[in-house]
């Protein structure tokens, strides 16, 4: 049996966890009862009674016919809450908010998830935007602006050694080329994704430095139809005053007496 921190961890609970885990990321296909049996390799019946437990609960939603299963309304709320009592995406909203008016475009705040990056808010451009990157949305932090700017951060010794999933024709799948990459965004100060994670659609991830190594980034997502030179500049200059504005009202160590880890 594993352990976390010298106590053994509960089997039941793992198992729960991973459970809501494999729901989460089906997205909008659901999930059959042998499906997740042999995912999760338990028997049929203990699953059975997993999820039956999880619907009275509400983490857990299934058809009418009761043959398909879904994550349920309480992983919203609870994700919700995390989202409300987090002191850095209360303090980096506003910013956001003043950033995606001044630009007119898509700006983002995301944090290092793993090898993933998670969304932790979204400003919605005025004008149509394809992208993928709603708000509890996971993205590999090789293939989008946000994760460049905080894999830049870390030394590339650190990096998995590959080969890595192409979410486009752009995506970087070997460790040499990403590596190569951050090189480019430690030089410039900050990523740029073309077409890397979403066909269409150019990043500027800038990395925020009030943890050391950095946790948190922005982002400014724009179609290349309406990406020009001089656009591209006035977007980096604002995302670089917008930085450099919340790394000073968030001071290192946090906002609040609460140290997260």
């Amino acid at each position: 049996m594993s352990e976390t921190g010298g106590v053994r961890e509960v089997k039941s609970a793992a198992r729960t966890v991973e459970l809501l885990e494999v729901l989460a990321a089906r997205g909008d296909r659901p999930a059959r009862l042998q499906e997740l049996a042999d995912e999760l390799e338990v028997p049929r019946s203990s699953m059975y009674a997993l999820l039956q437990t999880l619907i009275s609960r509400g983490w857990v939603r299934t058809d009418v016919t009761g043959s398909l299963y879904g994550i349920g309304i309480r992983a919203l709320l609870t994700g919700t809450g995390y989202l409300d009592s987090d002191p850095r995406v209360r303090l980096v909203r506003p910013f956001l908010d003043e950033a995606s008016q001044t630009l007119g475009e898509t700006i983002h705040l995301g944090r290092l998830d793993g090898r993933n990056v998670a969304y932790l808010a979204t400003r919605e451009s005025h004008e149509y935007l394809r992208t993928i990157s709603r708000v509890g949305r996971r993205l590999p932090a090789h293939v989008g602006a946000l994760g460049k700017a905080l894999l830049a951060e870390r030394p590339d010794e650190e990096l998995p050694e590959g080969p890595y999933e192409a979410m486009t024709p752009h995506s970087h799948t070997d460790r040499a080329a990403l590596a190569a990459d951050l090189a480019g965004v430690r030089a410039r100060g900050y990523s740029v994704d073309r077409e890397e994670g979403v066909l269409g659609i150019v990043g500027f991830g800038f990395a925020l430095r009030y943890d050391a190594p950095a946790q948190d980034a922005i982002s400014c997502s724009v179609p290349v139809a309406r990406l020009t030179g001089e656009h591209e500049a006035r977007i980096v200059a604002v995302m670089r005053e917008t930085r450099a504005r919340i790394e000073a009202t968030a001071p290192a160590g946090g906002t609040t007496t609460v140290q997260w880890r």
